[in-house]
């Protein structure tokens, strides 16, 4: 089950809306657009986790980076050079990372550069268990905001965005529930 909602989050009910009300907290400008994508995972939150919180490592799982190089230590305010593989209207992308909460499962990045359109583009990723068919699964909540391009409307430049968002959540789903089903182990009756 997944879903987006325009405007940062309203129409999400329950403990949905309640992570995103505590934890997506984005102030758009006129000038700016914002989402909220939400994708239901078949795997364990540190699994899912020991991706995401890999700043230096996005291609794990984001299928449009081919390459990525971090400038220094991983830490609050370290740069990535990424490198965007062919068929975007991009070749690459300048991001800070902004946060990196490994108590409260939460990734933050600004990009502050590159030769794209994604200007004052911010994001925040943050995952919460849940059971999912009786076994431990994972919420991932993806939000962002970014400036409107000249010549582009809100809604172009949120669908834009969203799409780019929901391929890199399939993606983090397939390796995720990948990983899960190789780490599980049954219990072997040896009577």
């Amino acid at each position: 089950m997944n879903g987006n909602k325009n405007g940062g989050g309203t129409g999400f009910g329950g403990i949905v809306g309640e992570y995103i009300r505590r934890h997506h907290k984005h102030d758009p400008k006129d000038h700016q657009c914002t989402s909220t994508l939400v994708r239901h995972i078949k795997a364990p939150v540190h699994l899912v986790w020991s991706l995401v919180r890999r700043f230096d490592q996005p291609q794990k799982y984001k299928p449009f980076v081919s390459r990525c190089v971090v400038q220094g230590n991983l830490e609050i305010g370290s740069l990535r050079e990424v490198d965007v593989k062919s068929g975007l209207p991009a070749t690459t992308s300048t991001e800070r990372l902004e946060l990196l909460d490994d108590d409260e499962h939460i990734l933050s990045i600004k990009i502050i550069g590159g030769d794209h359109r994604l200007r004052n583009y911010s994001s925040i990723i943050s995952l919460h268990p849940e059971i999912t068919d009786g076994r431990p699964g994972t919420v991932v909540i993806e939000s962002f905001v970014v400036d409107v391009p000249e010549g582009n409307t809100k809604d172009e430049t949120c669908y834009f965005v969203e799409a780019l968002i929901q391929c890199n959540l399939k993606s983090l789903c397939d390796v995720s529930e990948r990983l899960a089903v190789q780490d599980r182990t049954e219990p072997i009756d040896r009577l």
